[in-house]
């Protein structure tokens, strides 16, 4: 039989199709791929908060709003002074009278907490002015005395007891959320928490799947002779939504050239991504390398990689978008195109690479668990010297951002009183995605901070931070559980800071100046026109004045011991963890001082006497000096664009030391 010219042509163009296909390396293919295309995050658009699950976020969220707002009870009980259950057990039970209210959740307290007196609280209830500790109501029993209300507590209280601080769990205006972070349902409560009702997230890739061949049909339809049905098609779709992307079905195309050409065309018109399965091999029916040779610069950058199997995959890019043919065998359409399309799609969407679910960890210290429960506990992931460490989250089951910081949870068993240190243990992933931070950060907590660690993330370079206070921080840090710690320790005896707190092979990174002094209310008269130290020693000469403390270990703390010289007024057990606690108590009117910095105090519109301008600092391990992403870190910190940034927060840049 002689062959007809349509039969000559098609022969025709299989030889013109031969100078398509130069086999590349995996390694050549993928650069040559790389460096035509951008894999870099699409623009960001403003979704509403249930719209956000599973997107990524485009910009730092910052808490508009202290999380609690206020002091709160953690428990149903009796809010009291901790100082009148001195001495209280079974067979000397100390007797309160109750206050005539109830402050339960959403009730603003009206009545103080006198000595001698305590108001019953439900959990989530606004703790009263003059309260420093809650007890519980299984610790009490209920009487009437001379006819009035009381309790009897059988137990004494300690001070801090049950009382979750402001803003302990989320700082007005911490960064509470990174750029580039995955929305999964623990970061929708902790927007929620917030108050957000919209977030910016990276706008999701929207990616053409196209199916080719003569030989196709769509599932459901009748299967003729010499066809197959398109899984292709369904697979591809699928992976593209599994990994961030939105999958726009165009279909089966027929092995016709201009049908082909005009939905590439419109694909590319439509969307920011199109892969089409079948087409790449030398076969006489495949017409999708001369489609793509003329629909603009630069064409073709790939047409045959050396991958068992894989090797007809085709790469292009044209009218700034990237064309990927896949080979037709599923096998070989799937591996290839998780080799070389889920990286380019996770990378539009703001997605970090794919990564497996469950790593294995050292336990650097001991963890104590009760008998007779299994406990799972939050951990965060670091390097350690024999690889991974799990470090667990301080913050407790009230607080949302425990699970923001994690990378995983690993388990306790029931049998065990704890983990000892050393230990391995199997850390279950919290989302895919996530990898262990580049840099740990661990210690006292600053909006600047903050800030230079945004600056990392525009860099690739992703710092973990968790805040512990100054002497936690660098207690970790000479545990090798973290590669800084941020700190503002005093020295009383030399007048200096943190320099005389590090021990051998420590260093100290020169960080900034911010201004410590003494918060009020801003229409109170008894600061006006005083100096910090003169209006302390009024204030507290006035019996019905309140204080607010700091915790035990922080910088901030040994300031106000200098203030109080030995003092113990009311409110000094008051002792929250955070500049932004301090102010919320004086804000609010539970306290009527305390001590906390400039930037804090103008945050909540309060006044502010200054005291002296302490040194906050970042203290690291001299080798680990020159790891990649500590050394940008102290790059970081000398560069102009970061004195411009403190400043702009109301700090200056310190002296090198």
């Amino acid at each position: 039989m002689v062959p007809d010219a349509a039969f000559l042509d098609r022969l025709a163009a299989v030889a013109r199709q031969e100078q398509f296909l130069t086999v590349l390396s995996r390694e050549d293919a993928l650069a040559r791929f790389r460096a035509a295309v951008p894999h870099a995050s699409l623009p960001a658009e403003p979704v509403g908060l249930a719209e956000s699950l599973g997107r990524v976020l485009a910009e730092d969220i910052a808490s508009p709003i202290d999380v609690p707002p206020f002091d709160r009870s953690l428990v149903d009980g009796f809010a009291i002074r901790a100082a009148d259950s001195a001495g209280a057990g079974e067979a000397s039970p100390v007797r309160l009278a109750l206050n005539p209210e109830i402050l339960a959740c959403g009730t603003a307290p009206a009545l103080a907490v006198a000595a001698g007196t305590a108001t019953p609280i439900a959990t989530g209830g606004v703790i009263p002015r003059g309260a420093d500790a809650v007890v519980m109501v299984e610790h009490t029993e209920f009487l009437k005395h001379d006819g009035a209300p009381a309790i009897e507590l059988v137990r004494p209280a300690g001070p801090g007891q049950f009382i979750g601080s402001a803003g302990a769990d989320m700082a007005l205006g911490e960064t509470v959320l990174r750029r580039a972070s995955l929305i999964t349902a623990r970061e929708i409560g902790m927007l929620a928490a917030c108050g957000l009702a919209r977030v910016p997230v990276v706008r999701r890739p929207r990616v053409a799947v196209l199916s080719t061949g003569d030989e196709l049909v769509a599932p459901g339809e009748t299967l003729r002779p010499g066809a197959i049905y398109d899984s292709n098609g369904a697979i591809v779709a699928a992976s593209v939504i599994e990994n961030g992307g939105a999958a726009l079905a165009r279909g089966i195309v027929p092995d016709d050239e201009a049908a082909l050409e005009a939905a590439i065309r419109e694909s590319l018109a439509t969307c920011d991504l199109v892969v089409l399965s079948g087409g790449t091999s030398k076969g006489a029916g495949d017409v999708s390398h001369r489609i793509l040779s003329r629909l603009g610069e630069p064409g073709i950058l790939v047409h045959g990689v050396a991958l068992k199997p894989g090797k007809p995959l085709c790469l292009a890019m044209a009218q700034g978008k990237a064309i990927v043919v896949l080979p037709g065998f599923p096998t070989s359409a799937m591996f290839t195109f998780h080799e070389f399309v889920v990286p380019l799609i996770r990378a539009m969407a703001g997605l970090a690479p794919r990564e497996e679910a469950t790593v294995s960890a050292t336990l650097p210290q001991r963890l104590g668990s009760e008998l007779g429960r299994m406990e799972f506990v939050m951990a965060s992931l670091a390097p350690g010297p024999d690889g991974l460490m799990a470090l667990p989250l301080p913050k407790g089951s009230g607080s949302v951002t425990a699970f923001s910081q994690a990378d995983g949870f690993f388990a306790v068993p029931a049998n065990r009183a704890g983990l000892e240190a050393g230990e391995r243990v199997a850390l279950t992933r919290l989302g895919a995605g996530v990898k262990p931070p580049d840099l740990t950060i661990v210690g006292s907590h600053c909006l600047g901070l903050d800030r230079l660690v945004g600056r990392l993330a525009e860099r690739g370079i992703r710092a973990r931070t968790l805040w512990v206070g100054s002497s936690g921080g660098l207690a970790a840090l000479k545990r090798g559980e973290c590669d800084l710690a941020a700190m503002h320790l005093l020295d009383p005896a030399s007048g200096l800071y943190n320099t005389p707190f590090l021990g051998a092979g420590l260093r100290l990174a020169p960080g900034w100046r911010r201004m410590q002094g003494v918060v009020h209310r801003a229409d109170d008269p008894r600061f006006s026109g005083a100096c910090a130290e003169a209006a302390v020693r009024a204030i507290l000469a006035d019996a019905d004045s309140v204080m607010v403390n700091r915790n035990t270990g922080s910088g901030t703390r040994l300031l106000v011991e200098g203030l109080l010289k030995g003092v113990r007024p009311a409110g000094f057990w008051n002792q929250p963890r955070s500049h932004n606690a301090v102010a919320a108590a004086v804000a609010q009117g539970r306290a009527d001082w305390g001590v906390a910095i400039e930037g804090v105090a103008r945050a909540y519109g309060l006044g502010f006497l200054p005291l002296t301008q302490e040194h906050y600092d970042l203290a690291y391990r001299e080798e680990r000096r020159d790891g990649p992403a500590l050394s940008a870190f102290l790059a970081l910190l000398d560069e102009p664009g970061t004195r411009a940034d403190l400043a702009g927060l109301g700090f200056s840049r310190g002296e090198e030391a």
